[in-house]
């Protein structure tokens, strides 16, 4: 007997085709019109992409960054958790998918303040910036993994799960880890959500520095800022 969910999802997607390009279309505008917080994931880099020191008996461990438009909080009770997309292939997607169990956490989001747009551009554009980590002041956190400084908080979290394959709504529907996720048809991007459970908040310096006590916010495909509504004319 054929699989009736998954004609039925294959059938969906191949009628509503046309009319859901409309609908991704008026999305992208609305959200355009929406301020979305920046941030940065940091983590280790999977232990393929270690590499080796003159003294062959220490391997050198290896950070990377990516910037996040999508990141946001989606519970608080009974464990905090988070949320955030990355387009794949994507090195810090294969990272976050290989990392170890044994760690408390796998990763730092480092919540970003209005001063620092030039570090979201850094994180974002790997084809331009291969060692964004020699030009972003960070230090390590007790795992081993970066915090960025002056950013507006940081948080550690731990992965809930793999990433989940937005393109498969069949997998997502079923909710079965154990089948194998169909290969993308469509010619858009690709991307893979990751929940992950918060376990602490990092402590970071606070110089009191007004621009720095602000979010970095994206915004009509520009990096802007907010100021309080008492501020605005009336």
């Amino acid at each position: 007997m054929p699989n009736l969910l998954r004609l039925f999802t294959r059938s969906c997607s191949t009628s509503c085709s046309a009319g859901g390009e409309a609908t991704k279309s008026r999305l992208r505008a609305l959200l355009r019109e929406t301020a979305q917080p920046v941030a940065v994931v940091t983590s280790l880099m999977s232990p393929g992409a270690s590499t080796r020191s003159e003294n062959d008996n220490f391997t050198e461990r290896v950070y990377h960054g990516a910037t996040l438009s999508s990141f946001t909080s989606i519970a608080m009770d009974p464990f905090p958790l988070v949320t955030f997309a990355l387009r794949i292939p994507s090195r810090m997607a294969s990272s976050l998918n290989s990392s170890s169990s044994n760690s408390s956490s796998d990763m730092v989001i480092n919540i970003l303040s209005a001063k620092q747009a030039s570090i979201a551009t850094i994180f974002s554009r790997p084809d331009l910036h291969p060692h964004p980590f020699s030009t972003s002041p960070y230090f390590l956190n007790a795992d081993g993994l970066p915090v960025i400084r002056g950013s507006l908080g940081a948080i550690a979290c731990k992965l809930v799960s793999k990433g989940l394959p937005l393109h498969d709504l069949h997998f997502l529907q079923r909710q079965r880890a154990d089948e194998a996720v169909e290969e993308n048809s469509g010619t858009g991007n690709v991307s893979e959500l990751f929940i992950a459970q918060v376990i602490r908040v990092e402590e970071l310096d606070s110089p009191g520095d007004e621009e720095q006590d602000l979010p970095l916010l994206y915004h009509r495909r520009t990096f802007t800022t907010c100021i309080p509504t008492t501020s605005l004319p009336p």
